[in-house]
């Protein structure tokens, strides 16, 4: 399973394909795995992704600086440093706004497609009513990404290259740490708007779905760690988990998946999307964060 990959710190900031091969000849994600895999910690970023295809740009109706702001911008980066203690990193390379790998792959809503998707399993879904579905309606400043529907193949075909793939080698990893280590955790990596949150808003949310995706000690340990490098931290609000903590996580199967969000007014620019001073501090806590929780040895206590 381990392959060389450049580290994602060494991407550029827009890895914009508009101009590139089509969607299918591109790989759906990136792996950058430690040269000895010594943790049962894997990390994910499912909304990292900075590659907009050639035939998405030209259906929105919006240009690509508003379907950048459905990015969690360099989170990818952030925790690039977490696969030098251990941990494999698993990254999204197509853009959220293209597909979203954090959703159920039948939350799809049918008032997108020209033709019909016949009862669609998750169109009820408040997320899908909100324009935030497996293929998003809206980008993340509010906009409306397409002027017109869409055929119900050209979501079909998204998740295929990209969502199935993505979380089928999720799964590959989380089966490798349980038979290696005799369990898996999963620490599944965002970012949050800031606007929203208030002055007393945390820097960190942490979501293991009120206990059901993640045991409580490994959502305390991440936890007390942020807290002691200087993290405001909240659990569960507004934020518990998404799609990949709700199919992943199976603490009774020795597999635990904790979602992070990391408040973006930490790091970046929310409005040019630029990288602040602020990053290489965010980045290096990570690492510590990857370092801390690599020597706690988990597998003792979870397996």
């Amino acid at each position: 399973m381990d392959f060389a990959s450049e580290p994602a710190a060494q991407l550029p900031a827009v890895a914009s394909e508009a101009g590139g091969p089509a969607p299918e000849d591109d790989p759906p994600f990136l792996l950058i795995s430690p040269l000895k895999r010594t943790s049962p910690l894997i990390f994910a970023s499912p909304h990292s992704g900075r590659r907009y295809p050639k035939d998405f740009l030209a259906q929105a109706r919006v240009g690509l600086s508003s379907l950048r702001r459905s990015e969690d911008a360099y989170v990818d980066e952030i925790f690039a440093g977490a696969a030098g203690h251990g941990a494999p990193i698993l990254s999204a390379a197509y853009a959220r706004a293209y597909v979203d790998l954090n959703r159920d792959p039948g939350e799809l809503d049918p008032d997108m497609f020209a033709d019909y998707a016949p009862a669609p399993t998750g169109a009820a879904s408040a997320r899908v009513q909100a324009g935030l579905g497996a293929i998003p309606r809206i980008a993340g400043d509010g906009q409306a990404i397409y002027a017109r529907k869409l055929p119900l193949a050209d979501a079909e075909r998204r998740i295929a290259i990209a969502h199935r793939p993505y979380h089928a080698m999720l799964r590959a990893l989380i089966e490798e740490a349980r038979a290696a280590f005799g369990c898996a955790v999963l620490i599944d990596c965002h970012s949050m708007p800031s606007c929203a949150r208030g002055p007393n808003a945390p820097d960190v949310v942490l979501g293991d779905r009120f206990g059901m995706s993640c045991h409580p000690s490994v959502t305390s340990l991440v936890e007390a760690i942020l807290q002691r490098l200087g993290y405001r931290v909240a659990r569960n609000a507004p934020f518990a988990g998404g799609h990949t903590t709700q199919i992943h996580g199976r603490p009774g199967r020795r597999v635990h998946a904790l979602q992070i969000e990391i408040n973006r007014g930490l790091y970046l620019d929310e409005k040019s999307l630029q990288r602040t001073q602020g990053f290489l501090r965010v980045r290096a806590d990570m690492a510590r964060l990857g370092e801390a929780l690599a020597i706690a040895k988990l597998h003792q206590s979870l397996a």
